[in-house]
């Protein structure tokens, strides 16, 4: 899980964060001892998570290159998290050089490793903003001054939307988010989900919980209503390796995928 936090205007270190916990999921090593314990709780009750964040990084790669061969030059990334490369700029300017790249998030050392997110191409440009998803309206204000809103983006909210609880109305939020994007723009969502195993999901949303961050996993179902009014994309509402495997990067372990429970979509906004 990435982070979706309150703003804050200094780096935490006495709390597990999710973003560090991500990253440490991912092997990386921008976290603290805090972040690492409550990871491993994760890992004692869902040892399957490390591949769960390998498998939502692969369709976070697989769509947003699908979407610029599709001809789409703007993505705005909300809940980017603590870099790890291929980024999305790498990924869609490999594809166009000239795309535009705008990321979003609130977590200081997310901030902190922004440079990384700022080495575009030549022919093209990317942006970091520090902004809170529950207030989109100041996401999309700062995204403006990088991106042409007349024409479409693709807005990726990747493994965002699990740490939005039902209180903040995630569905007034992406639709908020969506509202000002041109005809021809993209949504592209991955969301943990407890349909297979709800006992266990209920302990893992727990340790989020009591370390401070908002935690809330979905049904296929409520997932589904994110993308009401849009048109998906060809697998539609899947599992994550179910959608465009053959897409995959060279080298990509594909084993055991069927069981990660992380629903995936994009969908076009008509």
């Amino acid at each position: 899980m990435t982070d979706a936090g309150r703003s804050t205007d200094h780096l935490d270190t006495g709390k597990p964060h999710s973003a560090r916990m991500y990253d440490y999921f991912l092997g990386g090593k921008d976290n603290y001892p805090v972040d690492v314990e409550a990871a491993d709780q994760v890992v004692s009750l869902f040892p399957a998570v490390r591949e769960m964040a390998r498998a939502n990084r692969s369709f976070m790669h697989r769509a947003s290159r699908l979407l610029a061969e599709r001809g789409v030059h703007q993505f705005l990334d909300i809940g980017t998290g603590i870099p790890t490369e291929p980024n999305l700029h790498q990924i869609v300017q490999g594809v166009v050089p000239h795309a535009r790249v705008v990321y979003a998030d609130n977590d200081p050392i997310v901030l902190r490793h922004a440079e990384a997110l700022l080495h575009s191409t030549r022919e093209g440009r990317t942006a970091y903003v520090s902004g809170d998803v529950r207030e989109p309206g100041k996401i999309i204000a700062a995204a403006r001054e990088t991106l042409d809103f007349g024409r479409p983006v693709a807005l990726s909210l990747v493994a965002l939307l699990h740490l939005v609880g039902d209180e903040d109305e995630p569905l007034r939020i992406v639709r908020e988010l969506l509202e000002p994007l041109a005809p021809g723009s993209y949504l592209t969502l991955s969301h943990a989900t407890g349909d297979f195993d709800p006992e266990t999901w209920e302990r893992v949303v727990e340790v989020y919980r009591k370390g401070g961050t908002t935690a809330q996993v979905r049904t296929r179902a409520e997932f589904s209503e994110f993308f009401t009014g849009l048109e998906l994309v060809d697998p539609g509402v899947v599992l994550a390796a179910q959608w465009h495997p053959e897409r995959s990067a060279p080298g990509q372990d594909r084993r055991g995928g069927e069981e990660i429970p992380l629903y995936v979509a994009v969908a076009r906004k008509p």
